[in-house]
């Protein structure tokens, strides 16, 4: 059992129990992948180490939905359990993601596939090693992805409160795959189509932005520890309200990190997004709103490799376009939607208080 702290709502002692959580199940389930042979050390030695550490938004979520259903402070060691098998998914989304985008690091170290890329090249294997990292990537995601089912069903929570979160479950690991979808459909488009047509760029970019992450990080998270702790429909609901718009302010603060991040505290390369070519709500809003030169300028440096000077021009168009204070603006205005939907939510005592805070932790973050 752990206690939260309303004011500090992802407290060093609830960061602290998902990780014992985790290294226990990973010790537990590498020995018995061990059994297939020594090779897959590998993967489970890369599970630890992407599961070590983050931000456990998602777990803490998870512990004050559960809160907002029973009251007080304290969280069994079974709802510890549950969001703890939130960051195996994260994990696992996060290692497909720099496969498909190509990201050479990941919280500070080299993403897996490469990794793994460079294990294949130093043992002098037969074959491409960037294939075999790949491969071999796609199936550590895919391990991390059962391994959270697996430990989410084996929380040890009761039959009935079980029951009712599994539908929940179900429904994230839905959305967030299919919400990835929606984001590699959105990158086919042209950037430019951002001038010509800014309304339906827009608008495609949100609803990824409310599958792939405002779903996928808050509201479900809430409601799956709501559902634990035996919640109606009312509380459900004002969870989901309050969630949504805060979830959109969470990726829209990435989508500036992305671009204005310090690579120390992120531990991504600075300018990532752009490297990577993402059309983010920033990306597109600076495109409908910058001159035609500029618009054009931004668009030639998006998808590759940046020095210095072009991710200067990079940001000088996003902040001379006004997109970055626009942004900051959506922002503001999403926190502030979700604090009102939390006034009306039918809850009470601390977890009020520490879903405020927690409002606070993941629009304003600088990691």
């Amino acid at each position: 059992m752990v206690n939260l702290d309303a004011a500090d709502p992802i407290s060093a002692d609830l960061r602290d129990a998902v990780g014992a959580e985790l290294a226990a199940f990973l010790s537990d389930r590498g020995d018995a992948l061990g059994d297939l042979g020594a090779e897959t050390g590998d993967l489970v030695e890369l599970a630890r180490a992407f599961t070590t550490g983050g931000k456990r938004l998602r777990p803490a979520f998870c512990c004050w939905g559960y809160l907002a259903a029973t009251g007080g402070t304290e969280v069994p060691d079974h709802v510890v359990r549950a969001a703890a098998s939130l960051d195996l998914l994260h994990v696992s989304a996060l290692v497909h993601d720099d496969v498909m985008d190509g990201s050479d690091t990941r919280r500070g170290l080299p993403s897996a596939h490469v990794q793994l890329a460079a294990r294949h090249a130093a043992s002098g294997r037969r074959g491409d090693p960037d294939a075999f990292g790949r491969a071999g990537a796609i199936l550590l995601g895919d391990l991390l992805l059962m391994w959270s089912v697996e430990l989410f069903n084996s929380c040890g929570a009761p039959g009935d409160a079980l029951a009712a979160a599994q539908p929940l479950m179900s429904a994230v690991r839905a959305e967030v795959t299919g919400g990835q979808y929606l984001d590699i459909t959105a990158q086919t488009r042209d950037p430019m189509d951002a001038r010509r047509d800014p309304a339906s760029v827009l608008a495609q970019v949100r609803r990824v932005v409310e599958y792939k992450t405002a779903r996928y990080t808050v509201v479900r998270p809430l409601q799956v520890g709501a559902a634990l702790g035996g919640a109606g429909r009312d509380l459900l609901d004002g969870l989901a309200g309050y969630g949504s718009p805060l979830g959109r302010a969470f990726q829209y603060r990435d989508d500036v990190l992305g671009v204005f991040g310090d690579e120390a505290l992120t531990g991504k390369p600075a300018g990532d997004d752009l490297r990577e070519g993402k059309l983010t709500v920033l990306i597109a809003t600076t495109m409908a709103k910058a001159s035609e030169e500029a618009a054009t300028r931004l668009d030639s440096l998006l998808g590759r490799r940046l020095d210095s000077r072009d991710l200067a021009e990079a940001r000088s168009v996003i902040v001379d376009s006004g997109a970055l204070a626009t942004t900051e603006a959506e922002i503001a205005t999403a926190v502030a939607e979700a604090s009102a939907a939390l006034a009306e939510a039918p809850l009470t005592g601390p977890a009020r208080t520490g879903l405020a805070e927690l409002a606070l932790v993941a629009s304003q973050r600088t990691a």
